[in-house]
């Protein structure tokens, strides 16, 4: 009987942006807001990012076939999406022939008035949110016309049935953002908002950082692997870099 659950599922974050970029810029010179033009769908990758993303496709088509992906599924941004197209462009024939699908729920969360601010920024211009988050908390902190995690977990939990329905027993790999890679976590494993958030006060997920799960025969579920893993970029000499892209503090 074909299981469920996807054989092997792989969470990628984007390579490095240029919001990423620009979001570092401004905090380093103490700035309210990030200088960046774009709306955030329209967010390219910066040249590193570019890096990341080939580094990352070189090292999957050096795996044996069998532990290829054999679908891509990503984030219809413009970084998630190159991100995805660079690591399928970078496969050998016939890996990702199952196709090569966007899915607007595996979007970056939505900042709402919180868009392009730094925490500076933020501080200055909506003192009132930085209240509210310190009440809800950050699980549950929901900015005026933005989302909460809690937000993003429930369209998740949408997309992780379609992938069962369509992908079951294949191997998967999501291109996504770092909230969304968080949050599918909170889901594959069961988590509490106290475990999840602990694991993102550890630190920020690399660019391009690999997230893996196998299927559990035995326990009927995903079984997590490896945690942001950057090996693939240091084998292949490509920078790594954990820039949260912007918006909410941490």
């Amino acid at each position: 009987m074909q299981p469920q659950w996807p054989l092997r599922l792989w969470i990628v974050r984007h390579g490095e942006s240029a919001g990423n970029v620009a979001r570092a810029a401004a905090l380093a010179a103490r700035q309210a807001m990030i200088d960046i033009a774009e709306r955030d769908v329209d967010v390219p990758l910066s040249p590193v990012g570019e890096r990341q993303a080939r580094a990352l496709g070189r090292w999957f088509a050096e795996q044996p076939a069998e532990e290829r992906p054999e679908v891509i599924v990503s984030s219809p941004y413009r970084r998630a999406r190159h991100t995805a197209e660079l690591i399928r462009a970078a496969s050998p024939s016939g890996l990702h022939s199952r196709g090569f699908i966007l899915d607007e729920r595996l979007r970056e969360k939505e900042f709402g008035v919180l868009d392009r601010l730094t925490t500076q920024g933020i501080a200055q211009r909506h003192p009132d949110q930085v209240e509210f988050r310190r009440i809800l908390g950050k699980f549950y902190h929901r900015p005026p016309g933005g989302e909460s995690w809690c937000d993003v977990i429930l369209r998740l939990r949408s997309a992780l049935d379609s992938l069962c329905l369509r992908h079951g027993g294949q191997r998967v790999l999501i291109v996504g953002h770092q909230v969304v890679v968080l949050c599918l976590r909170y889901l594959l494993e069961g988590l509490t908002e106290e475990e999840i958030l602990a694991i993102d006060r550890e630190g920020d997920i690399a660019n391009c950082g690999l997230t893996e799960y196998v299927f559990d025969a035995q326990g009927g579920g995903m079984r997590l692997h490896r945690y942001n893993w950057t090996v693939p970029l240091e084998t292949e000499a490509a920078p790594v870099t954990a820039q949260p892209h912007g918006g909410a503090p941490r």
